[in-house]
């Protein structure tokens, strides 16, 4: 290789990012070295950013965020087969023990050793280069350009929300929360044969982003009940299933009003203290059955497929690019202009 430095975009305190030199890594015997193309900024990253901390995880800087990524592999250790030099890949963040009773069973996401790009201690992928284990990397379709690569994986936690909880043609369908994670939901839905699929958001310009990608109604939350907004659209029916993206008390429990008896309830999003008090005498009442996802698992190649065959429109969930060298301004703006932004990308490299 040419050059042994790169750059690495580095959290060296909260809301502080910096550009600063490290060396390429090396590839051990089963790892792609993947030169990086676009990572897409995830709520997540932009919890570490702004506090330090989602949930029970905390940012100890200096530390790299970021786990939405695409890039072309740039060399390859002697034990691997999957993939090739010039191949582009996605970038499945997780690496499980592989020796565990869940991964044995194939439940690796759900693995006590896993580490994740971005999630503490585990560095991510806002750097040039990352050598990762090679069955993590998964080749592209030429006409998968990087950014829709980088958009896989929240692809991926939609696609297996919306497989998990049974979705099916016949159903009805809410998903509370428009930013990227719902709209995946929705489109996810979509693919698999929903066709009647209400979201809910406070801000206008995610609700009209939903309504272009498909949603059948958008119900602007801010200032208006969505749970009787819902019901009022369903002729008081209800839904079969909410997926749950927002994280907030507030969506959590109008979801339990907005179900039929016997309704499903699938929580993806996650509040960042993790905490909620919600009236369960309504759901024993109605019967409800929650369903909670960790990630993913399984997901990525179907999710290529979906984006391969046009199922799901993930180019058009994206509405910011960013070079890498406004990464700062980037995860700025994309903290405290959530009415606009619905996703930010970066482009490390061309």
């Amino acid at each position: 290789m040419r050059y042994k430095k790169m750059r690495a975009a580095v959290m060296t305190g909260l809301g502080r990012i910096e550009i600063v030199e490290q060396p390429i890594p090396e590839p051990e015997r089963n790892e792609a070295l993947v030169r990086v193309e676009c990572v897409g900024i995830c709520g997540s990253d932009l919890h570490y950013f702004e506090s330090g901390q989602l949930g029970v995880r905390i940012v100890k800087p200096p530390f790299i965020l970021g786990h939405e990524a695409c890039g072309i592999v740039e060399r390859v250790g002697p034990d691997v087969t999957n993939v090739k030099e010039g191949d582009r890949v996605a970038l499945e963040p997780g690496r499980a023990c592989g020796a565990c009773d869940f991964c044995k069973k194939g439940l690796y996401n759900l693995c006590a050793g896993v580490t994740f790009f971005g999630s503490p201690p585990t560095d991510g992928v806002f750097r040039e280069y990352v050598a990762h284990d090679a069955a993590l990397c998964f080749p592209l379709p030429k006409d998968i350009s990087a950014i829709e690569g980088a958009m896989v994986e929240p692809l991926a936690v939609g696609l297996y929300a919306a497989l998990r909880s049974g979705a099916r043609l016949g159903i009805t369908a809410a998903v509370t929360g428009a930013g990227c994670i719902g709209l995946m939901s929705m489109m996810a839905l979509r693919a698999m044969g929903v066709t009647n699929i209400y979201i809910t958001d406070i801000e206008q310009k995610r609700l009209d982003k939903a309504l272009s990608l498909g949603a059948t109604e958008a119900v602007n939350a801010r200032g208006r009940d969505a749970a009787e907004a819902i019901l009022e659209l369903t002729g008081q029916a209800g839904v079969d299933l909410v997926i749950e993206t927002a994280g907030a008390e507030i969506s959590t429990v109008q979801a339990i009003r907005m179900t039929k008896k016997g309704a499903i309830i699938m929580l993806v999003g996650q509040s960042p203290d993790g905490l909620l008090t919600l009236p369960v005498t309504n759901a024993i009442a109605k019967e409800l059955t929650f369903l909670t996802i960790f990630r993913y698992r399984h997901a990525y190649p179907p999710a290529i497929e979906a984006v391969a065959n046009g199922a799901v429109n993930v180019r058009d969930v994206v509405t910011n690019i960013y070079p890498f060298g406004d990464i700062q301004y980037a995860f700025e703006q994309s903290l405290h202009d959530k009415a606009n932004i619905v996703k930010s990308v970066i482009k490390i490299s061309q």
